[in-house]
Order: structure tokens, then C-alpha cells, then sequence
């Protein structure tokens, strides 16, 4: 296995050093000889049907299904499950109508001319409301509405003397990591052995066993260094199975690297979520009730996260305020896009922008301070929200958090200034996994989700280190390998260093009480001089919720460029392992908040084509787009025995619905979309 990698001696091994070297190990750097490239043949129209196919491998060849797993997925009440080559109908840009095979990858994209495909255009289904109002775009459904739901429960309009509604949208985005994703499987007779960018490699082992019916023991999954993910990575897409299928087929190992255009066509997206809240307040401001709709272009199929989305929005709709009566609706519907999937924040950011929204539409009708809005809706006490969601008392955090972002004092500086305050609620349930093993005088580690970017090997050797008393630099983190990790869930909704560390440290543990009944005591000199092997599922249920604030003041120019002064950020991340990482991982948000708000979608005309088609058109921040950023921490430390809470997801939530509102001070157009167009503005 080492050959296929020029790094052989730690070719599986973490090292964040590698990467500011130049020398990371990705999966295009995975060469074996006699491989196969494929290439995809994809449709070119939102929806038609297929008349005819001649060439390339088809539906016909591999009639398999797609298999839902990853965050969030799930297959929706409609069962409308994505084919792995389209079949009978295409009906996105960019789904896998057919894929050629060649000796290298010029010869395998020359050979997509080879294949002819015959369609008969159909009208597509667009956006949200084309999809409520049109026929279903799949022959058998009574309708595009792939789930529906309820959180709360119904209240008589209270005689409330503020009654607000408002309608909000955040448009799809793409999420462009710097790797775009790729594969190689190798099936010598007995086992498909794959190669993947990935944040899951259990989620792709699980995905491919379920779409090609495999015997789990005759699959292995190994990640490659993962360059970004940003949610995209995380579960089974069609290239995968067609892969895997080829690679059994022609008994020879295939590689396919997904091109940038590929990446914004068939990659799924984030957001995509339309808002519709009401709320009932008294003249002080107190929100006495709310009211409203999440909801959610799930894409063509579904898989992926879009039935589900809508759902997970709304429970998040009231925010960390103490709203006594709420009702909120869930609808997730069926459009001709690429199915939409996680990515970054997956549902909390909209849920956030909808709350904050409306908090600062009350603050201007009753002209009251925003921030003083905020805690006069805030409890003193833990709150279980009628839609669900447990918070701890949030009135202490905001009152902090104005001190620390020095709110006050600013705000009499300058009128275009925003404040975002928001309940992070990460993927805590159901716990993670983990090995830990001491062999040859090192210490070897597995984590069930895998980095793809975080440095994950940096909290893994401090919380060894911790409980074993091994130095750190005989602490190695192997990347994800099915074949050494009988289980794991994945490395998605800030949940790695909460719910990974708590596996790690439960492992160490463990290793650390067989040690003691080997030798009658524990000392690190006895750990290190024999073999010892300890695997973990460290099961967590409930929420592990946590609160954080973010403040941004900006300028407007006279063609309506905005222009970020200031970004700044206080969260509570309960015990920092690392304070280094805790601020890249909220400087790095931050900018991805920015480009949101200010610069990211992924279009699309009425005949549903694309019209992003590079990722500059994606509206990717540039350097000169991004401020100085102040942070700020609160380490209230967790119940987990590190103390660690979540945080990667912080900064999409806070800094988008903080700048709207600077932007709406400095304009004083009302900011209801993002992202946010000068002609929205001027």
C-alpha cells in the first residue's frame, strides 16, 4: 500500500507539517499502474427525458441506487432515491448520465464525445415557489413536497399590541473546498480497497456496501490527506459507486478527480432555505409568541440533507431567547438542482438569520436598542425551547458578550453596526470512536470521524498526553482506514474535538486499566514497554448547546461595495485544547460568514442552468475583502471529561446575521436575502 503514496514512511499518518511543506498526500497523488481514468458524461439540461444512449457505461450496465448516508441524510418520506446513472430522466446539470474509461485522463475526457445521448427537453422546476406551485417532477409523486412537518405546537394569537412578519431566503452556495473531491478503487479478486477524500470513511464503506450490495468484509475505505470539505464530503455520491462497480469490473484499479466545474454542477449545495417567521411581542419588547415556516429546496432527490434540513431549521427558530409559545413549519420540496447537502453550519446559520432578523426588525419598530432587545428576551435561567432545543441560561453570556465586544462604545461611534447573538447546537449525538494502541514504545491513534484540514492530531496528542503521561511527539493520529477502525460516525457539526476527545480520552483510559491488571500498577515506562490495543464507542446523547456573539461595523461605497471595518467574535468554547486552532478555526469561519453574506451563490436561470461557472463566478471572498478580526473566548468548560465544547460552525452562524444588520444601519434598506447585492443596497 505504501508504494502508491512517494511518502512511504508515515503515508497514513496526520502531519500538519507536511501540508506547509507541500507535501500532503491527496488522492490524485495516488498512482498505480494499469489504472483506468473515468470520465462522466452529464446531462446538459434541469429535466428531460432520455430518449437514447449509445456508448460509455449506462444505467444498463449499473442500475443501482444511491444509498443516503453521512450528516444529516436521510431518504425522505417520498422515497424518491437518486439512480447512480440516470434512468429514463435526467433532471439536473451536471447528473451522471454515462462514464467512459481510459489509460490516462485526456484519453478518457476525449472519449465523452464518444458518447451519444438523445433528450427531449422537459420544463424544469427551479426555485422553492415553482416547486409548491408545479406538477411533481417525478412521474408516481402527488406532489414536489418531499417532507412536511410541525415543531411546537399551535397557540391562539395572543393579544399582542406588535405583531411583525417577514420573509427571508438564503440562496444556495456552493462549497468550493480547495480539493475538489476524488477517488481511486483497486479490486484484486477478494477486496475493493478505495481511496478517498473524505470527512467518513465509514460513511462511504456503508454507502458502497448498501449501493452495490457488498459483503462488508470485502470492502476496505482508507482517506487520503483531504484538502477542505466544508460538509461535501461526508457521504456517498454517484461517481463512487460507478468506480468501485468498474473497478470489479475490469479488474484494474480506476481513478476519477472531479474538475471545478463538476464541483459546482454535481457536488451538492448548502442553504438554499427560504424563511417566513411572524412574531407577537408586548410595547417593552418582550416576544410573546412565533410563528412561522422553514423552507427548503431539497434538490432533485431524496438524499443528502434536504429533507431533513427544514426539519432541523426549525427547531432552531427561536433562537437562545426564552419565546414561550412557538409553531413552526417544515417543508422540504423537490427542485431540478443537485441535491442539496451540509455545509458549514448546516441549517443553524439560516435558523439564526431568520431569529436575528426579526429581532432587529422589533428593535426598529419600537425603537429600543437591538442589544438591549436581546436581553431583555434572554433568560436567567436553562430554557427548553417549545420547539425542542435545551439552552443554558443565556442572559449571563450576552451580557458579557456586550462587555467583551465592547458593543456599547462602539455603537455610539457609528451608526453601521451589527450584533448577531446565537446557540451553536452541535452534532453531539450519537458519540464517536476511537483506538488507541501502544506498540514499539509509540502510541498509534484512530479517530471515527477523520480531519480534513483541522489538525485533528493536535488535541490527539495533548489529551494523550494528558491521561497516558506519553510525550507528544510518540503520539502519531492515523487518517481513517476502515481496516483498522471497526466503526465510527464522521467529522462534521463542530462536533471532533467535543465528541472525538471525549472517544480518545475514554480509550486511554481503557488502555490504561490494562496496563494496571497486566502489571499490578500504571506507570508510562510499563504502557510504552509492551503492546496494548484499546477500541472505544463512546455513546453521547442529549446536547451539549453553547452560546456565542459576533459584532461587525462596515462602510457602503457609492456603488454599493460594502466594505467589512470591522469582524469580531466572543464564544464560549468550554476548555480550549489549543488556543491556536480555537482562533484559526473562528478566523477561517469568519471568513466564510463574509463570503456568504456578501459574495456566494450558486445561480441559476429560469431553464435551470447554471450560471456560476467558475469559482470566481462563485463569489469567493478575495484577501482584500477580509478585515482584521478580533476574537474573543469564554472557556466555560463542558461536562465531557476535556471540558471541550463545539465551535468550527460558530462564525457561519454569528458574523452573517452581524453584518446584514450593519449593512441594513449603513443603508437603511431593509436586508431580508443573502447574499447581500450592491443593487440590493443602493
Amino acid at each position: 500500500m505504501s508504494s502508491y503514496f512517494t511518502r512511504a514512511k508515515d503515508d497514513l499518518a496526520y502531519n500538519e507539517r507536511s501540508f506547509v511543506e507541500g507535501k500532503g498526500h491527496f488522492v490524485d497523488d495516488i498512482i498505480k499502474p494499469g489504472s483506468l481514468h473515468m470520465s462522466i458524461v452529464r446531462s446538459p439540461y434541469a429535466r428531460a427525458r432520455i430518449l437514447s444512449i449509445k456508448g460509455g457505461m449506462t444505467a444498463s450496465d449499473l442500475g443501482a441506487k444511491m444509498a443516503s448516508v453521512g450528516e444529516g441524510a436521510t431518504e425522505g418520506e417520498n422515497n424518491v432515491i437518486q439512480p447512480v446513472f440516470a434512468t429514463g430522466y435526467v433532471n439536473f446539470v451536471g447528473e451522471a448520465v454515462a462514464a467512459v474509461f481510459a489509460d490516462d485522463r485526456y484519453k478518457s475526457e476525449d472519449l465523452l464525445d464518444s458518447v451519444e445521448v438523445e433528450y427531449e427537453p422537459l420544463k424544469p422546476v427551479v426555485s422553492i415557489e415553482d416547486a409548491m406551485s408545479s406538477p411533481p417532477i417525478h412521474p408516481g409523486l402527488k406532489s414536489n413536497v418531499i417532507s412536511e412537518g410541525w415543531r411546537g405546537k399551535d397557540f391562539p394569537d395572543p393579544s399582542s399590541p406588535i405583531v411583525l412578519e417577514d420573509v427571508f431566503m438564503n440562496n444556495r452556495i456552493a462549497t468550493n473546498p480547495i480539493e475538489p473531491r476524488g477517488i481511486v478503487t483497486d479490486y484484486d479478486g477478494k477486496m475493493l480497497n478505495v481511496w478517498v477524500s473524505t470527512q467518513s470513511v465509514h460513511s462511504i464503506k456503508e454507502g458502497l456496501c448498501e449501493a452495490l450490495r457488498l459483503n462488508p468484509d470485502s470492502v476496505r475505505v482508507m482517506q487520503a490527506d483531504t484538502g477542505g470539505a466544508f460538509g461535501s464530503k461526508g457521504g456517498l455520491y454517484p461517481e463512487y459507486v460507478i468506480a468501485a462497480y468498474a473497478s470489479m469490473k475490469f479488474r484494474k484499479p480506476v481513478k476519477w478527480i472531479e474538475t471545478r466545474r463538476e464541483h459546482l454542477s454535481s457536488t451538492s449545495h448548502g442553504r438554499g432555505a427560504k424563511g417566513i417567521v411572524k412574531i407577537f411581542a408586548e410595547k417593552s419588547g418582550k416576544i410573546t409568541g412565533l410563528k412561522g415556516e422553514a423552507i427548503v429546496d431539497a434538490g432533485a432527490y431524496g438524499a443528502g440533507m434536504g429533507e431533513f434540513a427544514s426539519r432541523f431549521i426549525a427547531s432552531m427558530m427561536t433562537g437562545p431567547y426564552m419565546i414561550e409559545n412557538a409553531h413552526v413549519k417544515s417543508t422540504s420540496v423537490l427542485t431540478n438542482k443537485v441535491t442539496l447537502g451540509p455545509y458549514r453550519g448546516a441549517g443553524r446559520p439560516e435558523a439564526s438569520f431568520f431569529i436575528e432578523r426579526m429581532v432587529d426588525k422589533l428593535a426598529d419598530e419600537l425603537k429600543i436598542d437591538p442589544v438591549d432587545l436581546r436581553i431583555l428576551n434572554s433568560g436567567d435561567t436553562k430554557f427548553k425551547s417549545p420547539l425542542g432545543m435545551e439552552i443554558d441560561a443565556a442572559r449571563p453570556f450576552i451580557e458579557q458578550a456586550v462587555k467583551e465586544l465592547d458593543y456599547r462604545r462602539k455603537a455610539k461611534s457609528t451608526r453601521n453596526i451589527g450584533f448577531s447573538f446565537f446557540v451553536l447546537v452541535p452534532a453531539f449525538a450519537p458519540g464517536e470512536t476511537a483506538r488507541v494502541k501502544a506498540e514499539n514504545g509509540k502510541i498509534s491513534v484512530w479517530l471515527g470521524g477523520n480531519s480534513h484540514g483541522q489538525a485533528h492530531e493536535v488535541f490527539v496528542r495533548k489529551l494523550v498526553n494528558e491521561e497516558l503521561g506519553v510525550p507528544e511527539n510518540l503520539v502519531t493520529l492515523y487518517r481513517g482506514d476502515t481496516g483498522k477502525l471497526q466503526s465510527g460516525v464522521g467529522s462534521w457539526g463542530s462536533r471532533s474535538a467535543m465528541v472525538g476527545g471525549a472517544a480518545v480520552i475514554s480509550a486511554c483510559r481503557k488502555i490504561k486499566d490494562e496496563v494496571t491488571t497486566k502489571f499490578g500498577k500504571y506507570s508510562t515506562q510499563l504502557l510504552l514497554s509492551g503492546t496494548f490495543d484499546a477500541y472505544v464507542n463512546e455513546e453521547q446523547k442529549g446536547s451539549l448547546n453553547s452560546f456565542g456573539a459576533n459584532l461587525a461595523t462596515v462602510d457602503i461605497g457609492q456603488l454599493g461595495n460594502v466594505k467589512v471595518r470591522d469582524c469580531a467574535a466572543y464564544y464560549d468554547v468550554g476548555r480550549a485544547l489549543n488556543m491556536d486552532m480555537v482562533i484559526g478555526q473562528i478566523q477561517g469561519g469568519m471568513a466564510q460568514g463574509i463570503g456568504q453574506t456578501l459574495h456566494e451563490e450558486m445561480a441559476f436561470n429560469e431553464d435551470g442552468q447554471l450560471l456560476t461557472s467558475s469559482i470566481s463566478d462563485a463569489g469567493v471572498p478575495l484577501a482584500e475583502d477580509i478585515p482584521n478580526f478580533e476574537v474573543k473566548v469564554a472557556e466555560n468548560p463542558s461536562r465531557l471529561p476535556h471540558g471541550a465544547k463545539g465551535l468550527g460552525e460558530s462564525p457561519t452562524i454569528g458574523v452573517p446575521t452581524a453584518l446584514a444588520r450593519a449593512i441594513e444601519r449603513a443603508s437603511g434598506k431593509r436586508i431580508r436575502n443573502t447574499p447581500i447585492r450592491p443593487e440590493d443596497i443602493l
